[in-house]
């Protein structure tokens, strides 16, 4: 099963928490045991898994890699965007996960991350699920 989520960020670098949107993704599939593929079709975002409790985990991630890798750094790419290109690469566009009993094998602080280097944009995610709708 494919399923299709949108993602409408609002600021420039954002880490958006789409794990309820995943795990509707695998409810709705019908999925008791398999794999869930979370996977960004663009090359100046990502997918990351990180803390979902605590939001100043995400500020530290955004400000950390503003200072690793800035936007202004006289970079040759015409359109400007190379550090959010940069920072795509490091992040991942994908991420794969373990889905037991119907549901998200997540760890108990864990959550599922859209990660914006670029926006604020309108993007697409799409989820691909696999496996046994029986136990």
């Amino acid at each position: 099963m494919l399923c299709k989520i949108a993602v409408k960020t609002d600021t420039h670098s954002q880490f958006k928490d789409i794990t309820h949107e995943v795990a509707d993704c695998v409810r709705d599939s019908g999925v008791k045991s398999g794999t869930c593929l979370v996977y960004c079709p663009h090359t100046t975002a990502g997918i990351t898994i990180n803390e979902n409790a605590d939001p100043d985990v995400v500020r530290d991630i955004l400000a950390k890699t503003d200072r690793l890798i800035p936007w202004e750094e006289g970079y040759r790419h015409f359109e400007g965007n190379s550090a959010a290109h940069i920072k795509a690469m490091l992040t991942g566009f994908s991420q794969m996960f373990i889905i037991e009993n119907g549901r998200l094998l997540l760890g108990t602080w864990q959550g599922i991350y859209f990660a914006e280097f670029d926006g604020p944009r309108n993007r697409t995610v799409y989820v691909k699920i696999m496996g046994d709708k029986e136990d």
